[in-house]
């Protein structure tokens, strides 16, 4: 098999839109594909990188990126060997450091991960909620809501705007049958509590904009350069104050398995410090 070895100026050429062909060739007829100084690539290091299941214009694109990038990263070595000096170019103090820093957090995530109770109770959100309230008040105004926009032309617009208020079983299904057949998009978040800017988005208005509107119970708007009709039935809303624990429930679990985390941590940090203080494989002098 013939074998081709790309100079640098061809590692150049490759960037180039015409050099498809000749990128394609080499990685598919040569072993070695591509050559900055001493340093080669080889096909089967170039194929490592190059899915299977790809078309040949994608195949060859990539290559080409790759064998750019290899020879980049090659010519910043040589100019920078010729243009800094011996401690600059010296990198085994931060390969080292990083190397410590990347077991050791490896073994962190281990030891977590065989160890971690990930079961949060309810009973244990609640006194977290009770004791940090402080730390979840509101910065806008949450609400359970029932969302429908509908063309105003509609002839199922009064009986959307009457079934929306509704609880009961059967008349929240005629609700979801109108829905399915007439409305623009419909949804039903009386049972969750969602941020006022989360809603404000589904009207395409600032959430003050919107809260503004709220006229007991609802808000409607109508947007002047269309036809349809927005409508937010308000189950429930807290305007401000702090934030009703089943809305930052997630967030609470989160900071108690995180906090599990940090305790399992320090834990096995004050555990290797004694045992190797014990066993004298660690002194201070």
């Amino acid at each position: 098999m013939r074998k081709v070895v790309i100079s640098l100026s061809m590692c150049v050429l490759v960037v180039l839109a015409g050099a498809c062909t000749l990128v394609s060739n080499m990685v598919h007829d040569d072993e070695v594909v591509a050559r900055v100084g001493k340093d080669k690539l080889y096909k089967s290091d170039l194929e490592k990188v190059i899915p299977d299941m790809i078309s040949p214009e994608d195949s060859t694109s990539l290559a080409a990126r790759y064998i750019n990038s290899w020879a980049m990263d090659r010519l910043y070595s040589a100019v920078a060997g010729r243009e800094l000096s011996k401690a600059e170019i010296d990198v085994s103090e931060e390969l080292e450091e990083y190397r410590l820093s990347l077991v050791k957090y490896r073994y962190e995530q281990r030891y977590i991960a065989d160890r971690l109770d990930t079961l949060v109770t309810d009973e244990q959100i609640a006194d977290y909620y009770g004791d940090h309230q402080a730390d979840f008040v509101l910065t806008r105004p949450v609400l359970k809501v029932r969302f429908i926009d509908i063309m105003r032309d509609s002839k199922y617009v009064s009986e959307t705007l009457r079934l929306i208020r509704k609880d009961d079983y059967q008349s929240l299904q005629q609700l979801d049958t109108i829905a399915k057949t007439a409305a623009l998009k419909y949804f039903d978040a009386s049972d969750s509590w969602m941020d006022a800017a989360e809603l404000a988005s589904e009207f395409g208005l600032d959430w003050k904009d919107l809260m503004s509107m709220q006229r007991d119970d609802m808000i409607k708007y109508e947007p002047k350069d269309r036809g349809d009709v927005m409508v937010a039935y308000i189950y429930d809303v807290v305007k401000s104050g702090a934030a009703p624990v089943e809305y930052v429930t997630p967030s609470i679990r989160d900071i108690i398995i995180s906090d599990r985390k940090h305790e399992l941590v320090k834990g096995l940090e004050q555990d290797l410090l004694d045992r190797a203080l014990e066993s004298k494989e660690f002194e201070i002098y």
